[in-house]
């Protein structure tokens, strides 16, 4: 199916890559922060910019201002967490909170960590670090953050490669000092589940955030039950289709999917990604409802209060929201869907296999997501950057 109706400010030759097969990257119009680099290389060498679209960065788009929404809690843990380490595993997690170790997060299982293990801690630092991922989080935030940890252990049964996935594998920094008032936060970093966690006051800026898993569910094992992303899955197949067929000629840039299409995944903070699909302004009630569910399911795994504060943010810019679709559209398909507006940019893709064997064709039993904070606020960068400028330091 070829999209007829594509937004007039998208560059022509996307209309003409459209029509393209095993070219849905392409279709998407983005461009890479390192031009001809390696997708995943690990830099972080370009100044931060953000997600933007190819009209360029979006101005005040947000502001330092009270949420009413107390981060007490996690400053309290996150102190307890530090107090709980030895003197030289917080030497080597503690980072400036202007860092750029906030940008080094990788989803893949391989590359070299900074911080504190998981693999590393007593069982009562564990506790402690799970307390502060507690008063950081939702209970389903929680819960999937650590059926993701454990699927990671099912993966090392699958592989027999323990030593490279398990549920243990997981690293946490912490950036700045934890404060009432003074910009802090922290990142925990590991295969499958990336979280960024930015707090300045009552505020809190949770993005970039990847979660997904291979397998999406352990049939056997220690872990034999659980189960992870299968809202994410099913939520965005039901608003695709509630769409009429001349919406979903809209929202479908390609009815075939052959690989991978995530986009800003691990050091892609600087991609120009334009808008595609359908826009929020051409959905009926219903279906911006069934929209918003899908972006709650996501921002949902924030602690509620804070959670509620982003909804806020996004349902100002609902008649904006763009939503793409690749791939079929029943209930065994694999797809791809992205959900764009000027604050918020999802992104979810059945991938290919890569352990314990690989697949050339992409499956329901690999799941990416992404979530992130265009426009510059990505691990609290445009609050940051307002908060310099009204404070000398």
């Amino acid at each position: 199916m070829r999209n007829m109706n594509r937004p007039s400010h998208l560059p022509r030759w996307i209309a003409v890559a459209t029509g393209l097969i095993c070219c849905s990257t392409a279709l998407l119009n983005v461009h890479a922060q390192r031009p001809g680099g390696r997708r995943g290389a690990p830099t972080v060498d370009e100044p931060f910019v953000g997600i933007t679209t190819s009209n360029g960065p979006q101005k005040d788009l947000f502001s330092i201002e009270s949420t009413g929404v107390t981060t007490e809690p996690v400053r309290v843990a996150a102190d307890a967490f530090l107090a709980g380490l030895t003197d030289q595993q917080r030497e080597r997690t503690v980072f400036p909170v202007d860092d750029t170790e906030w940008r080094k997060w990788d989803n893949r299982h391989s590359p070299k960590r900074q911080g504190v293990g998981f693999d590393e801690m007593t069982e009562a630092q564990r506790t402690l670090a799970f307390e502060m991922l507690q008063q950081s989080l939702s209970a389903k935030g929680l819960k999937k953050t650590k059926d993701i940890m454990k699927l990671n252990g099912t993966l090392g049964e699958l592989a027999k490669k323990p030593q490279e996935y398990n549920e243990w594998l997981y690293w946490i920094t912490v950036m700045g000092k934890p404060s009432e008032t003074e910009p802090w936060g922290w990142q925990l970093d590991g295969h499958h589940v990336v979280i960024n966690y930015f707090v300045l006051g009552d505020q809190v800026v949770m993005s970039p955030v990847f979660m997904g898993s291979e397998p999406v569910e352990a049939k056997q094992g220690k872990f034999a039950g659980t189960i992870v992303m299968q809202d994410e899955q099913d939520k965005g197949l039901n608003l695709i289709k509630l769409l009429s067929e001349g919406q979903r000629s809209e929202a479908i840039i390609m009815n075939r999917k052959d690989g991978n299409n995530n986009l800003t995944e691990a050091y892609k903070d600087n991609v120009v990604l334009d808008y595609a699909g359908i826009v929020g302004s051409k959905l009926d009630e219903t279906q911006k409802g069934a929209l918003l569910q899908l972006i709650e399911e996501y921002v949902g795994n924030m602690r509620e209060g804070h959670a509620k504060v982003r909804m806020s943010e996004v349902k100002q810019h609902l008649d904006e929201t763009y939503f793409a679709w690749i791939g079929g559209t029943t209930d065994q398909s694999v797809y791809y869907y992205r959900v764009h507006s000027p604050v918020v940019l999802i992104e979810f893709d059945h991938q290919r296999r890569v352990a314990p064997f690989r697949t050339s064709e992409p499956t329901r039993d690999h799941i990416h997501t992404v979530i992130r904070t265009p426009n510059g606020n990505d691990y609290g960068k445009d609050i940051l950057r307002q908060h310099y400028e009204s404070h000398s330091h």
